[in-house]
């Protein structure tokens, strides 16, 4: 049974290079959200394994979202990395701290994103 993996991210360059990325995996499924409330939504609904977070994202930020995923019960076990550009030890920090299981610096290659999910998921 294949894993599913959530990538959110608001440039849909990220998006579309993570999808193929990790749906060539035969283990992985993974789908997309543009932004916070997307995010929070399809991690109700659908329950992904694993979930990619962008830091960097108008309206609700990466932090938020983690925060609030990490505070529903109903959420709270989803695994999540972080995806940031600012590879400033205070970032990664904030990061791990709103939740965040572990956390990737931008730019990554699509193969690093594949790497990371099987490894937190045991695949």
């Amino acid at each position: 049974m294949s894993k599913t993996v959530l990538v959110v991210d608001d440039e849909a360059r990220i998006r579309e290079l993570a999808e193929v990325a990790l749906g060539r995996h035969p283990a992985l499924e993974a789908i997309v959200a543009a932004d916070g409330p997307s995010a929070i939504e399809i991690c109700r609904s659908v329950h992904p394994d694993l979930v990619f977070l962008d830091i960097m994202m108008p309206g609700m930020d990466g932090y938020e979202v983690c925060r609030a995923l990490k505070a529903d019960p109903a959420t709270a076990s989803i695994k999540i990395v972080v995806l940031t550009a600012f590879a400033q030890q205070a970032t990664m920090q904030q990061a791990l701290a709103a939740g965040a299981d572990d956390y990737m610096t931008k730019p990554f290659r699509p193969a690093q994103l594949v790497e990371k999910a099987l490894a937190l998921l045991g695949v």
